[in-house]
């Protein structure tokens, strides 16, 4: 058995509880035969789905997967479509986690959900832990195989693993614009910008659609799990996966992306060690990016790279927006959301000021 480091989890949140008597009854109907009791701890991280480490008396571990309570399977909370993408593609892709079982009954646990194999390694965080090499080189040689990895599942053939069903066809740069300008929309609470100006910019800037690649969404550190060489073992979260642009894709990593040379308001969220002496600029990742993929893409990176990287920031600010209407509503009670206004507001704010005419 495969094991993330338990040193990520913590006891569950009362507003995250589970019935574990409704999951061991659930699971040996399903034939994936756990021995009771269970025992119930929640992985920190994250701010969508909820993500928990189950171990019965025999010491077997899986990792549930589950949207919270009282949230309707949208496509960032659609437990069957995720576990579909794993499946698909975990005999092509060794890091990607292999799914026990999946259960859409809302019946035994308030919403779907899903079981996959629980991945023993490393995931980075706000800093690279000290058992792994941290030297300058190591550190590049980590950063560079990450973006590398980015580069190769963008090249995973759609058509030979059996996802062509996440495919919508051309129209998947307006599609995400229009989309998230509503959730935006939707989500806004007095206290954050209307954003209507660069909405408006990232309506009328759009480059056509390049290929149609399998994208994961939410690419970046702590998504990724490490052996004790930092060598890339497993891939996870893929809620938000699709296909679509693999230009978009780098746009909305390159979001979460703090170097030492940000400024202190943006650096002060950085939620990954991207700043860590060996690390590559968001440049560096772009150009390394250019050269793995080359043609269309690596073009047209080049032309509109402004396009891709507002977008990406735009996209993170309306994720946290989202999050923290449900906190401001009570929706959520998890401390670690108090602040998320005040984020949203400098995402709103950086993006602006990338604009080529800067709104002031």
């Amino acid at each position: 058995m495969n094991s993330v480091t338990p040193s990520r989890t913590s006891a569950v949140r009362g507003e995250d509880s589970l019935n574990l008597e409704a999951l061991l009854e659930w699971a040996n109907e399903s034939g994936v035969g756990l021995h009771g009791p269970l025992e119930l701890l929640q992985f920190q991280g994250g701010a969508s789905n909820l993500t928990y480490l189950v171990t019965d008396s025999a010491g077997t571990a899986y990792v549930l997967r589950k949207p919270p309570h009282g949230v309707k399977a949208a496509s960032a909370h659609d437990m069957g479509r995720e576990a579909r993408v794993l499946s698909a593609l975990s005999p092509v892709l060794a890091t990607a986690p292999n799914v026990i079982a999946y259960c859409e009954d809302s019946e035994v646990l308030g919403t779907p959900f899903y079981l996959m194999e629980y991945i023993e390694g490393f995931i980075l965080s706000t800093s690279i832990p000290p058992e792994l090499n941290t030297s300058e080189g190591a550190v590049r040689l980590l950063c560079e195989s990450m973006v590398d990895a980015l580069a190769q599942l963008h090249q995973i053939n759609v058509s030979e693993v059996g996802l062509t069903e996440l495919d919508r066809g051309d129209g998947y740069v307006d599609r995400q614009i229009s989309g998230w300008s509503k959730r935006y929309r939707d989500s806004r609470t007095p206290d954050v910008p209307d954003a209507e100006s660069l909405m408006a910019w990232l309506a009328n800037n759009q480059p056509p659609d390049v290929e149609h690649s399998l994208i994961h969404g939410d690419w970046r550190f702590d998504n990724l799990v490490l052996d004790s060489h930092g060598e890339l073992i497993g891939i996870l979260d893929w809620e938000m996966s699709t296909v679509g642009d693999p230009c978009m894709d780098l746009g909305a990593a390159m979001a979460y992306w703090v170097q030492a040379d940000d400024d202190p308001a943006f650096s002060s969220f950085r939620m990954q060690p991207s700043d860590a002496p060996g690390m590559l600029t968001r440049s560096e990742v772009v150009e390394r990016y250019m050269t793995f993929m080359g043609g269309e893409v690596a073009e047209s990176l080049r032309v509109h790279w402004d396009f891709y990287e507002i977008y990406g920031i735009f996209r993170l600010a309306v994720i946290i927006q989202q999050i923290w209407a449900r906190y401001q509503s009570g929706a959520t009670t998890n401390p670690r959301f108090s602040g998320f206004g005040q984020v949203v507001n400098i995402l709103i704010t950086r993006a602006q000021n990338k604009l080529p005419n800067p709104i002031t």
